[in-house]
């Protein structure tokens, strides 16, 4: 594969977190840290959308993405023809990469209609976030990998809760070959 093919997938791999808190346990310390690592080039903010609903119910929303609106615009065509390209072969995709560029051109991922959601799903007094944040650091690899012919077995995220889960399983399993309690 050529480093032209390489460069025609202008993003790296995208993640999505999604979090809530208690209001009340917010320092203003994360966004800093976002920003930490923005500036170091190991992720971009490609759309974070924030609603805090005060103790009277009243949302604040707070949008912010690193991409600029042609930036913005060139992910959703990506996406869009991806999914496009599942949903109808290549003329889905094509169209699927309009609807995607179109979607974007206002530089956000999120709209008001995950506002409201994200809003009627929290608590009054509580913050949720919804992050896309693209794995800058990854790129290189990813463009050495496909380089090489590689294709991608599998994909997962590994978390804490994972581990505890593989233990509690394995002790399950011991447990029981021993006749233990």
């Amino acid at each position: 594969m050529s480093d032209d093919t390489n460069a025609a997938i202008p993003f790296g791999p995208v993640q999505m977190l999604v979090f809530a808190f208690d209001s009340a346990s917010l320092r203003g310390d994360i966004l800093p840290e976002l920003r930490r690592l923005a500036d170091a080039g190991i992720v971009r903010l490609v759309d974070l959308l924030v609603v805090s609903k005060t103790d009277d119910g009243d949302l604040d929303v707070v949008q912010i993405s690193d991409l600029t609106n042609d930036e913005a615009e060139e992910f959703g065509a990506i996406v869009g023809a991806l999914v496009g390209f599942g949903a109808g072969g290549e003329d889905g995709a094509e169209l699927g990469a309009l609807a995607g560029a179109s979607e974007l051109a206002d530089g956000h991922v999120f709209d008001d209609d995950e506002a409201w959601f994200v809003g009627d799903s929290i608590p009054n007094g509580s913050t949720a976030a919804i992050a896309l944040i693209e794995h800058r650091w990854a790129i290189p690899l990813r463009d050495k990998i496909m380089a090489a012919d590689g294709v991608a077995l599998a994909d997962a995220w590994i978390h804490p809760a994972d581990l505890i889960a593989v233990g509690l399983v394995a002790a399950e399993h011991g447990a029981a070959s021993t006749g233990a309690p």
